[in-house]
């Protein structure tokens, strides 16, 4: 009996929440899975699993087994990697979340090079604006911003991102440039709508004295961050971009900055963070795209640069 084998179909089946999951996650068929699950069973002497024709839950005895084994096969990864020279090649599934905008824009670009570097890791980028949870959706790293932390993940900083208010032309033309964050208010504002609260992202910026909010008159709310860029290069308003959304408009004149002349003020930076379930997945696989990412981000990105 292959014990490690028949804990990795336990674990997977936890965490997809299915049998036909588990299969896909493991390359195996849903015979195979039950099979394992019913040896382990028997193998401990308990049920796993409550089982209906619907549906699949963690027993009371199955939650607390899954506390112990969750984290074997990163245990011995780690082991594996402590005792090998560091001349041994990761590889293997690398699984990584992060919001759209930033992998859109930022690291989408960057992976390419990190798997010509180590061609036998096997790279998932997932998008999405909603913060995963990595047990239950089997992925390894997700790069999220502070309001995004969430207890029990270990956050490492990675990057401290400038922000940017900025219009098209013919908008500032119309209505005026504001000069000072007061006066943001006389403007339709263009807002980024938070999907983990559904709440507007309100626009923060950093003085001589402390954190101020502006006061906004909401123009459009948007969901989307590269589809408000598009309104406000379409002259709907006032918005507020980070620098990797905003920079290709304004380089091109389709954007023009708002108050970046006045260096009493800046918009309050977006923190970005490298999370982890456990600092024992810091493995070999983690750790080439930690400092692939570190040293592949512009340094004025870093977060000991600011």
């Amino acid at each position: 009996m292959n014990l490690l084998q028949l804990i990795r179909t336990f674990t997977r089946t936890a965490e997809t929440g299915s049998i036909a999951g588990a299969a896909r996650t493991l390359g195996i068929s849903a015979t195979a899975v039950g099979q394992n699950i019913t040896r382990l069973e028997a193998h401990l002497g308990v049920r796993l699993f409550n089982r209906s024709t619907r549906s699949l839950s963690l027993s009371e005895a199955g939650a607390l087994y899954l506390t112990k084994v969750q984290h074997i096969e990163a245990d011995l990864a780690g082991a594996q990697a402590a005792v090998s020279s560091g001349d041994v090649e990761p590889a293997g599934p690398l699984r990584i979340a992060c919001s759209r905008a930033f992998g859109r824009h930022v690291l989408a670009p960057m992976l390419p090079a990190l798997q010509r570097r180590h061609p036998r890791l096997q790279v998932e980028l997932r998008l999405s604006d909603r913060a995963v949870r990595h047990a239950e959706e089997s992925v390894d790293v997700s790069i999220r911003i502070g309001a995004q932390l969430q207890d029990g993940l270990v956050a490492k900083p990675l990057a401290r991102i400038p922000f940017v208010f900025c219009a098209a032309p013919s908008y500032l033309e119309q209505n005026g440039t504001p000069t000072s964050p007061e006066q943001l208010a006389d403007h339709r504002a263009l807002l980024f709508r938070f999907p983990a609260d559904g709440r507007p992202l309100r626009w923060g910026l950093l003085g001589e004295q402390g954190r101020v909010e502006a006061t906004m008159q909401p123009g459009m709310v948007c969901d989307d961050i590269d589809a408000l860029a598009e309104l406000a290069a379409a002259g709907g308003g006032i918005t507020r971009l980070a620098a990797f959304v905003a920079e290709p408009y304004l380089r091109d004149g389709r954007l023009q900055t708002v108050l970046a002349d006045d260096p009493r003020w800046i918009p309050e930076p977006m923190e970005m963070f490298f999370c982890l379930s456990d600092r024992r997945d810091f493995t070999a696989r983690i750790r080439v795209l930690f400092e692939h990412l570190q040293a592949g981000l512009p340094v004025a990105w870093k977060p000991q640069a600011v």
